[in-house]
């Protein structure tokens, strides 16, 4: 599986905040472009009700989205440490669900009425409320006591294990690299001092 590949399959909030992988140079944002954005959110589609087939992103959809990502991995660490979060990345993720609210639509379908969830505003502003509203729906759920980092060397990925015998990110990617090194060093020939 590549690197530049996001994980997911974790709670929605750690997919995004594990949307900023380690790499040989250090941190590398996996959402940098409009089009990484969307094939992120193409990935997503299911879990983010709301933003339809609305998945092109723009260059200005980018800071909210990277805003919500950076509160909200600021906050998990914190709870992770057994600290208090940061009062900004809390007012941050407030002021990023009011920015752009559901409002439920009432619609005319020639026999009855329903409705429809819609948020206004821009693509990344909409991403950005609904982002939060996971990071809020992770942090209050007594479950992200359970949140740990991959225990890969150079890894730091988030997840919430599902088993308590898991360490690593992902089995495929850090969990195999950690059995082949395991193997390389019960396996390798042993130096000979004489010769």
């Amino acid at each position: 599986m590549s690197e530049d590949i996001p994980l997911t399959g974790e709670p929605l909030a750690l997919d995004l905040v594990n949307t900023r992988p380690a790499g040989p140079e250090g941190r590398h944002d996996l959402l940098a472009t409009p089009e990484q954005l969307s094939a992120w959110l193409a990935l997503q589609t299911a879990r983010l009700p709301g933003l339809v087939s609305d998945t092109d992103a723009t260059p200005d959809d980018l800071p909210p989205v990277h805003a919500v990502r950076r509160h909200t991995e600021e906050t998990v660490r914190a709870l992770m440490r057994g600290a208090a979060p940061p009062p900004c990345s809390l007012h941050a993720l407030n002021g990023a669900q009011r920015t752009a609210p559901a409002v439920r639509a009432l619609v005319w379908d020639g026999r009855e009425l329903t409705f429809t969830r819609q948020r206004p505003g821009p693509l990344g502003v909409r991403l950005a409320t609904l982002l939060a509203e996971a990071a809020v729906d992770l942090l209050t759920d007594p479950s992200v006591a359970r949140v740990r980092e991959c225990e890969a060397e150079d890894c730091v990925m988030l997840f919430l294990p599902a088993h308590p015998r898991r360490r690593w990110c992902s089995p495929s990617r850090c969990g195999n690299r950690a059995r082949v090194a395991r193997y390389y060093q019960r396996h390798k020939a042993p130096r000979n001092p004489r010769a």
